[in-house]
């Protein structure tokens, strides 16, 4: 096993670093480092110059506008865009919708909808959480019944995040429920979010932002050459969708920036003695700790990478503890920054000159209570450990 990159790997680390520098706009990486909430315009100016660049896809195929990168290159390249702190790269279209359209989709639905995912034509969000039917996704109950080419839908979906700037939304809907095991009789349909019957409607945050929603189906008609894979066989589609979307639950290199930021805050801080926060004994403590643990984590994604590099391999179910530990790890990076602040941190979002006080605490509370679903999202981590045990370990 080798977890050294080679001089090859880190001189394309060394080229990605400096493209991103040079071309990552000034105000969105003013926005991002400030926590400042980033509009679909947003959002999708940084997706469209990293399609110009032919960067937007890595893990594509090359026909379908892939570079070709191996999966050490992927893997550096992500964790650079999160290390330099750009927008994300919404991953409903390009890392999951995408992936699922190149392995079970028909040549019609690639060439209709795989250009138009790359170049940010049309915005993607997942319908798969209902009320309910959360970590237990195959209880899900929203239904689609078959009349003649075309599948009427009904029911309701549940924090559908950013489906407020969708375009079209991929659901679980179920097409049988006479199948003795829950998991059987459920479909994958792609919906046009246009469609009429289609209610979105916004969950307010505790900070006031709108990030998710619900959305309602009533009655909506959909194409049948919607349907992707075969009908009551949707499980499959999305146990390898939730395999693609846990790989990139760690945000390593977004874990590295935050680190880095609040090492910088807490070294010129003051605590309670009036030395640096940094020399308090408790607080170096948590945070060497949190640090072990942000390296422990980067070894395993090496190893997972090293593994795939050999066998050429999609991530198996162990994938889940990059998950489990990734998202604990900023949770504790969130608790770690509003203990260093104290009172002091700003509970709306607010836009400070970077490297001053009021740059590290903008929007730090906020930030802190929506890292709070991190544990939860792509699969509650109590729900990744059952999976660990059952699939890996074999209890």
């Amino acid at each position: 096993m080798d977890l050294n990159y080679s001089q090859e790997e880190l001189a394309f680390r060394d080229e990605v670093r400096g493209w991103l520098d040079a071309n990552l706009p000034q105000d969105l990486r003013d926005k991002v480092a400030n926590y400042g909430e980033l509009s679909r315009e947003d959002l999708l100016c940084w997706h469209r110059i990293l399609a110009r660049k032919g960067w937007v896809a890595p893990a594509w195929p090359k026909e379908w506008g892939g570079t070709g990168w191996n999966v050490v290159q992927r893997y550096i390249f992500e964790e650079e865009l999160g290390y330099v702190g750009s927008p994300p790269l919404i991953p409903f279209g390009l890392a999951m919708c995408g992936p699922v359209l190149l392995r079970f989709g028909s040549e019609a639905q690639k060439k209709r909808f795989l250009p138009r995912i790359y170049n940010g034509d049309d915005f993607w969000c997942q319908g798969y959480s209902e009320p309910g039917s959360g970590s237990d996704l195959a209880s899900l109950k929203t239904k689609a019944l078959r009349e003649g080419n075309e599948y009427v839908v009904n029911g309701q979906k549940i924090w559908t995040t950013l489906g407020q700037y969708a375009d079209w939304i991929f659901c679980l809907v179920r097409t049988d429920s006479n199948m003795a095991k829950k998991q059987e009789g459920i479909s994958f349909l792609l919906i046009d979010m246009k469609s009429p019957g289609i209610t979105v409607r916004p969950l307010i945050l505790m900070d006031g932002g709108h990030e998710v929603n619900e959305v309602f189906f009533e009655a909506v008609r959909v194409p049948a050459e919607n349907l992707v894979y075969e009908e009551n066989k949707g499980w499959t589609v999305a146990k390898y969708l939730l395999g693609h979307e846990r790989m990139g639950t760690g945000r390593i290199g977004a874990s590295k920036r935050e680190l880095a930021k609040l090492k910088a805050f807490a070294a010129g801080q003051p605590g309670d003695d009036g030395r640096p926060l940094l020399q308090d004994p408790r607080f170096r403590d948590k945070l060497t700790r949190v640090e072990v643990e942000l390296m422990a984590l980067e070894i395993t994604n090496l190893r997972f990478l090293d593994r795939m590099r050999r066998s050429g391999q999609p991530p198996g179910a162990d994938v889940s503890m990059l998950k489990i530990k990734g998202t604990e790890i900023q949770q504790s990076l969130t608790e770690l920054a509003m203990q260093a602040v104290g009172p002091l941190a700003q509970p709306f979002k607010a836009v400070g000159a970077p490297g001053d006080f009021d740059a590290f605490t903008a929007g730090l509370a906020p930030r802190y209570c929506n890292f709070r679903k991190t544990t939860i999202y792509a699969g509650s981590n109590e729900i990744q450990r059952n999976i660990i045990s059952k699939m890996t370990l074999g209890l």
